[in-house]
């Protein structure tokens, strides 16, 4: 299983602002005793990364809280732009209705990237599908899909989209993420939007349902829990990030995506994730509240840990993909320009 939040998690750190070479944007600075409470919300994809961090953090700085949990990406804006958390884990960039909502209440923010995560397409073991392209997942998860509860159901669907994958004549039962889920609005994006577009140009639905999926599915916001039902039927389908996959593969069957473009079958690693080969992939983010790092020392500091090489290698560690040198080296960069406008 993935590593879960551990809340509250304690922590404290002496850090000074200090460019460095390569990766690593801060450096320690003599000791200056922090204390106080760090507030974490947001994806629960983040969430283990953020919890190393915090582990780490926790293991020389014992002054101050840092509490983490995963309620779900638009769950933790919701709590971020009302000023109830100092930072909020994100598995997608923050939309728009979100950032007026932040405006309203006046929260400044500094978005930054800290690591890539793939998208996998799981079923259960016995499942004998091994790729799907978009047109497919579209037929079977999409808003014009309600109902079907046999996979060869959704076949004209597939079809008339243009896909020529022989689906199964076999029962379909799905468990996924819900609404509240970055995992969600990402899968809707990334493998549901162009087949989307089409059928709204097409007159089949509207911009309304595009962003959707059919509703008639067994939804979790807890990834270990899509895991296990996966597991548990026979011929499921669902999603879920690439670290969960990766580490139930003994679980499991991962299904290759097909993205239409001349790509082919592309399964889930860790090197097609960070190359882009494979086509769901998703950049993960942190965003911080600018006013709490300069009012509390300690997030000020907790950021500065993340920023620097123990969080880089957290992210390795709870299983996800690094981002490539130069976004990192970008990230660093942000968050050290921000950090010296708040003094």
């Amino acid at each position: 299983m993935l590593r879960r939040s551990r809340v509250p998690v304690i922590a404290a750190l002496t850090l000074a602002l200090v460019a460095a070479a390569g990766t690593a944007a801060f450096a320690s600075a003599p000791a200056q005793s922090q204390s106080g409470q760090v507030v974490v919300s947001g994806s629960s994809t983040v969430e283990p990364i953020t919890s190393l961090v915090g582990e780490k953090y926790s293991e020389k700085n014992p002054d101050v809280a840092v509490r983490v949990d995963g309620p779900g990406t638009g769950d933790g804006f919701q709590l971020f732009c009302n000023g109830e958390t100092d930072i909020s884990d994100a598995s997608r960039a923050i939309d728009e209705e979100e950032q007026q909502a932040c405006q309203a209440n006046g929260i400044a923010y500094t978005e930054l990237k800290v690591g890539i995560d793939g998208l996998s397409v799981i079923t259960s073991k016995d499942t004998k599908v091994s790729c799907l392209n978009f047109n497919d997942l579209y037929a079977l998860i999409g808003p014009e899909s309600q109902g079907f509860d046999n996979w060869q159901e959704a076949q004209p669907l597939a079809t008339e989209l243009g896909s020529t994958t022989k689906l199964p004549k076999a029962k379909l039962e799905i468990t996924a993420p819900g609404e509240e889920s970055g995992t969600y609005d990402s899968f809707i994006e990334i493998a549901l939007g162009d087949p989307a577009e089409k059928r709204v140009e097409a007159g089949k639905i509207t911009e309304e349902q595009a962003e959707t999926t059919r509703k008639d599915y067994q939804s979790s916001g807890n990834d270990n829990t899509i895991i296990d039902g996966i597991a548990e039927t026979k011929n499921s389908l669902g999603w879920v990030g690439f670290a969960f996959a990766d580490q139930n593969k003994d679980k499991v069957k991962t299904i290759k995506v097909d993205n239409g473009e001349g790509g082919g079958c592309v399964a889930d690693t860790r090197k097609t994730v960070q190359d882009g080969s494979y086509p769901l992939a998703r950049d993960l983010y942190i965003y911080v509240n600018n006013a709490k790092a300069a009012s509390n020392r300690a997030v000020k500091s907790f950021v500065d840990f993340y920023m620097s090489k123990a969080g880089n290698t957290s992210v390795k560690e709870s299983d996800y993909i690094q981002l490539p040198k130069a976004s990192w080296t970008e990230s660093v960069n942000t968050w050290k320009a921000a950090a010296q406008s708040l003094g």
